[in-house]
Formats: C-alpha cells, sequence, structure tokens
C-alpha cells in the first residue's frame, strides 16, 4: 500500500515539473545565446584595438573629451581633495586595531560566561527543590479531592500532608530531572542572552574612531605637487590626472590609489632632492642620452645598454651594492630631468619617445644588468605613467622579437601598440618614420651629428627612392660665384657616386669634383660630406648610380655660401 500511495504522488509530480522544465530551459538557451552574442562583440572590439597600425595620442583638453572621461576627472579631483584634507600622501592612514579590541571583548564575554555559569551553578539546587512540591501539588489535586469526600476535613488535611509525600518521594528524581533539563536550557538561553548583550553595544567602536580623528585630524589640507606641478592648482592638473587615469582605464579609484603611491614613493626617495645631487660619471651619458625631436615635437631618448660589453664602464657600474643603487638613482635624476622640461598645458607636449638600441645588449650572463633595468622598468610604470609615447626597439634580433612579442602579450592592447620591432636593415628606414633624418644620429643612418657646426637640425634632410638599375642626379645652378656645402648618404650604399661641375659658357671645361666611386655596404653607413667653390656660372651635378636589384633611399641636404 506504501508503494500504491507513492505512485499517485510521483505521477502528478512529474506531469507538473515536465512543463516547467522546458519553460524554465528556454531562458537559459536565450541567456546563453545573448551571452555568446556579446563575446563576439567584445571579440571584434578587442580585434579592431589590436588592428590599430600604431598607438595615437589623445587630447588633453577637458572640453574635447567624452563625457565620462570628464565626469572620471571630477571624481578624482573629489578623491585628491579628501585626501588631502586627511593627510594621506604625506603618511599612510592609520592602521585600524580591530583585532585586540576583539581580543578584550572576547574575554570580557568569556568573563560574563564564567560568572553566569558560576551564579546558575550556585542557583540550580534551590531550583530544583523548590519546584517539587509545586509539581506534587499540581500532579495530586484529584487524589486529595477523592480523599476530602470519603473522610472528614480536619483528618483529610493530616492525612493529606503524610500521604503527599509517600509518592512524591517515587516520582520527585522524574520530575525534577526534568525541569533541571530545562533549567539548563533556561541557563543557556540566559547565557546566550548575556553575550549578545555584551558584543552588541560597539561602544569602544563607536568612540575611538572619533577619538583618532579629532587627535590625527590635520587643520590645513596638505600641499601636493608632482613634477614640480601642484596638485589641483591649474589647468596642468587634468593633464596629468589624464595621464593617470588612462593609465587605469578610467578606474577612478585605481587612478587615484596610484596617484598616492606614486607621491609617497616620491618623498620615500626623495626625488625633488635628487634633481640637485652630483651622480657624477659622465660615462653614463653613453648609455642614457637625448638626441633631436620626432616628427610631433617629442624629446628622443636612446637607450644604448650595449654599452655595458665594456668591460670597464660595467665594472663602474656594477661591480657593488653602493655603485648599482648610484646608477639607478641615475637613471631616476636622468628621467626627472627630461620631465620637468615637458609642457604640461592641454595642448602642449608632455610625453617622449624611447629608442631602445638592442645591438650587443647584455645577455642572461650579466644579471646586474637586467635587475637594475628591471627595477627602473617597474619605477617607470608604478610611477611615470603615459610619459613614453613609443618605444622603437631598434638592431633587434629575430629571437629577441619573438621573445618580446610572447612577453608584450601580458599588456594592454594601448601599451602594446606602443612598440615598435626593427631588425638592423630595417632600423634607419622605421626611425624616419617618425623622426626626421635630421635629428636622427649618424650612427642610426641619419645625418645628426653632435657638435656639428655646418649643418643642424633646422637644414632639413630631402629623401628620395632610386629605382634598381636607375640613375638619380642633384643638380645646383649657380649664376655668381659662390660655396656649395652638401652632405649625403644611400640608406644600404651599394651605389656609385660622383660630383662634377659644368660651367655655363661654351667651351668651359667639365670639372670633377669627385670621381665616380662605388661605395660598398658599410656597417658604419658613413656619410659624404663635401664642398665646392664656385666661381663663375653653372651647375654642380650629383650622381647616385644604384646598379643593384634593390631600391634605395637617399637623403641629402645642401647650404650654399657667400663667397667673400
Amino acid at each position: 500500500m506504501a508503494e500504491e500511495t507513492q505512485k499517485p504522488e510521483t505521477a502528478p509530480q512529474v506531469e507538473v515539473v515536465v512543463p516547467e522544465a522546458e519553460k524554465e530551459a528556454s531562458t537559459p538557451v536565450k541567456a546563453v545565446v545573448e551571452a555568446e552574442k556579446a563575446v563576439e562583440n567584445e571579440a571584434v572590439d578587442s580585434e579592431k584595438i589590436i588592428e590599430q597600425p600604431s598607438f595615437k595620442e589623445e587630447t588633453n583638453v577637458v572640453s574635447e573629451l567624452p563625457e565620462f572621461q570628464r565626469k572620471a576627472i571630477e571624481e578624482l579631483k573629489k578623491l585628491i581633495q579628501d585626501a588631502c584634507a586627511k593627510h594621506e600622501f604625506s603618511y599612510p592612514p592609520a592602521p585600524s586595531s580591530p583585532t585586540p579590541v576583539v581580543k578584550e571583548e572576547e574575554k570580557t564575554e568569556e568573563v560574563v560566561v564564567v560568572e553566569e555559569e558560576k551564579k546558575e551553578e550556585e542557583q540550580t539546587p534551590a531550583a530544583e527543590v523548590a519546584p517539587a512540591p509545586t509539581s506534587v501539588v499540581a500532579t495530586e489535586p484529584p487524589v486529595a479531592t477523592t480523599e476530602v469526600e470519603q473522610t472528614p476535613p480536619p483528618i483529610v488535611e493530616t492525612k493529606a500532608e503524610e500521604v503527599a509525600p509517600a509518592p512524591a518521594a517515587t516520582e520527585i528524581p522524574v520530575t525534577v530531572a526534568a525541569e533541571a533539563d530545562e533549567s539548563q536550557e533556561k541557563t543557556v538561553e540566559t547565557i546566550k542572552e548575556t553575550i549578545v548583550e555584551e558584543i552588541t553595544p560597539p561602544t569602544v567602536e563607536e568612540v575611538t574612531p572619533p577619538n583618532v580623528e579629532v587627535v590625527t585630524a590635520p587643520v590645513e589640507p596638505e600641499e601636493v605637487s608632482i613634477w614640480g606641478i601642484p596638485l589641483l592648482a591649474d589647468e596642468r592638473t587634468d593633464v596629468i590626472l589624464l595621464k593617470f587615469l588612462r593609465a587605469r582605464d578610467f578606474k577612478v579609484k585605481e587612478a587615484f590609489t596610484m596617484i598616492r603611491n606614486t607621491v609617497r614613493w616620491r618623498k620615500e626617495f626623495d626625488v625633488d632632492n635628487l634633481l640637485e645631487e652630483d651622480l657624477g660619471n659622465e660615462e653614463y651619458s653613453k648609455v642614457l642620452f637625448t638626441h633631436g625631436f620626432d616628427k610631433e615635437g617629442r624629446i628622443v631618448c636612446y637607450n644604448v645598454f650595449g654599452e655595458f660589453q665594456n668591460k670597464e664602464l660595467y665594472q663602474n657600474t656594477f661591480s657593488d651594492a653602493e655603485k648599482r643603487k648610484k646608477f639607478l638613482k641615475w637613471l631616476i635624476q636622468f628621467l626627472e630631468k627630461i620631465i620637468r622640461d615637458l609642457d604640461f598645458s592641454p595642448k602642449g607636449i608632455n610625453s617622449i619617445v624611447l629608442v631602445n638600441d638592442l645591438k650587443n645588449s647584455p645577455g642572461y650572463g650579466k644579471r646586474d644588468v637586467s635587475k637594475i633595468i628591471d627595477k627602473f622598468l617597474v619605477i617607470l610604470q608604478d610611477n611615470y605613467p603615459e610619459f613614453v609615447a613609443r618605444q622603437l626597439c631598434i638592431n633587434s634580433s629575430w629571437w629577441y622579437v619573438a621573445y618580446y612579442w610572447i612577453y608584450l602579450n601580458v599588456f594592454t592592447p594601448r601599451s602594446k601598440s606602443k612598440f615598435v620591432f626593427a631588425s638592423p636593415s630595417k632600423t634607419p628606414e622605421t626611425l624616419f618614420k617618425y623622426i626626421a633624418p635630421e635629428h636622427v644620429p649618424v650612427q642610426y643612418g641619419g645625418h645628426s651629428k653632435i657638435g656639428e657646426n655646418e649643418f643642424s637640425p633646422a637644414d632639413p634632410v630631402t629623401e628620395v627612392i632610386i629605382k634598381p638599375g636607375t640613375k638619380h642626379p642633384i643638380e645646383f645652378a649657380f649664376s655668381e660665384a659662390t660655396e656649395l656645402v652638401w652632405e649625403l648618404r644611400v640608406i644600404g650604399w651599394d651605389v656609385n657616386y660622383g660630383a662634377e661641375f659644368l660651367p655655363e659658357k661654351e667651351g668651359g671645361y667639365t670639372l670633377n669634383i669627385s670621381k665616380p666611386k662605388k661605395i660598398a655596404l658599410s656597417t658604419d653607413e658613413p656619410v659624404i660630406s663635401d664642398t665646392f667653390k664656385v666661381t663663375e656660372a653653372g651647375k654642380v651635378v650629383i650622381t647616385i648610380d644604384n646598379q643593384s636589384s634593390k631600391k634605395k633611399k637617399l637623403l641629402y641636404r645642401s647650404k650654399v655660401k657667400v663667397s667673400e
């Protein structure tokens, strides 16, 4: 029968559940489809970001920003104002002390519980004795009434008093045990109530924070500045805040934490006073230096860590901990001096281009170099956000590119788009894409020389592509006496070069300024510089003959001097 009663009960349950399950099943399917569509949309968006050919800096003018970015700036300013009022930039927030308070409460709770248990133990015997007669009276009234009807009243009272204890002797243990259990339950409940009552009043937590705030609250807000610019002072603040917001994808709280940690690190490292410190060692300038500007007007900084192949320089930099620390401080000082020359106005140039020359870079055998570089990169990433607009890694081998391409997968698409890698043969071409040849050092295929007087970065360089098997003449015509100065180079050379003067007067003689000669491929990539004094009307013709099967890039510039 039990089975028969269960069958009809389960059957209707199955009939009811099936349609509900079908209805519920339809909603998850819709949810899955919607989720898949969302994932596809996100994938498409990410592909668009990854497919971007290069990084492009956004505007720093607040009025031109999207609304959510403007709101983020205002929220970040409010957090900074509150932090300045509490002096959170000068010292870490006071550590809360919940653990000792909890321990004291736990001790007081334990004492209260012990005291309550003692009181209950003292009260339990009385509680056991007192209820006994009441329980007997409560259980025996019918017997007493029957006896009263059969016996006279005076005898009934005496007999009731005498008879009552007899059955009570047998029933007392049972009733007392039951009542003891009840009393124990009551004592447990009272103990719990007392514990709750002791825990609930948060007198310590409510009283101490106001006292702490009153004692430590500063009278005046803290003044905070970064890179010599006071925060919240003028429109330059917006540019600085945008750097931190962009580094944290406009997550306001994370950007605020980054700013606070940066200010604290600068105070701990004493960065402002580091600018005036004399760290000496001019050899460091061979490793890290600035040279020229890119096509957007940014300062170009070159890292040439291959210089550490020089054993003497390596020993003078990494032989002990003190020297390593000094070099790290010099790197920070170098970066700080560059930043102080930037323009933090909304339309100013406030970023740099970093060129990393990987030729002969120290390998894993020289761990001291890699450790210092890693420390500097961490400092750069944590405390100097959005200062590097582009990183050009030149003279990089294929394995280096492969390794770093895998390593760069951990970066965001924004950060990854700033990196450009170029092999030794593509280094000049890659640099010229972002930096004009007149600003590129000679050792990297450009025309810029340190200490050169004849030409300056203000003198533009002309670029010409020479097709395979063709000649390209460069002509300069003159009608009076003067002096012509020029310099040129061909990327990859392997061409013939010659220069001559053709007089305008009929019957005049052609002068060979430079006889045609073959200039082979050279690792030094030399720049040919020459001059010619014109004494009569005519023209100077410079010829580049490309007899190779590859196109060549010609770079040249000239200047005319008035002859005395």
